[in-house]
């Protein structure tokens, strides 16, 4: 089965991330991801992730830190996800290849529609976001 490389973009803001839904007539048209997309040949992950924001939304970011890899079988082709946590540099997102971005608390990604081969990722993001649960003040007078 042939393997294709896919690096995508986990544009942070504070504790919000970048999501693009995906355009009609795609695979998965409607869902929302992460932007990024396949890698060139005589490219690093790193260009390619770069490369991908600046075509699909139009800005410049840079990657700092790789997420863990994700390996996903479709019918087709076996994809592996390499996702890089970015920071944007310039340029305000907005949707060219996409049919909508938007900024959202990390909080809130379960309330999205993903691919299913973004569930792992989705859960180390909001290992690594999403502020961690403020105890009720009842809960401490026990």
């Amino acid at each position: 089965m042939k393997q294709v490389d896919v690096a995508i973009a986990v544009v942070v803001r504070g504790t919000e991330v970048l999501i693009c839904q995906r355009a009609e007539g795609v695979p998965f048209a409607g869902y929302w991801e992460f932007p990024g997309g396949k890698l060139e040949p005589d490219e690093t992950l790193e260009q390619c992730v770069v490369r991908e924001l600046r075509e699909e939304v139009g800005a410049t970011v840079a990657a700092e830190s790789e997420l863990t890899p994700i390996d996903h079988d479709y019918a087709h082709a076996r994809v592996r996800l390499h996702p890089f946590v970015c920071r944007l540099i310039s340029g305000h997102p907005r949707p060219i290849e996409c049919a909508a971005c938007r900024w959202v608390a990390a909080s809130e990604l379960r309330d999205y529609a993903f691919p299913p081969a973004n569930e792992s990722l989705l859960a180390e993001i909001l290992a690594c976001l999403a502020p961690p649960a403020t105890p009720s003040p009842n809960a401490a007078a026990g």
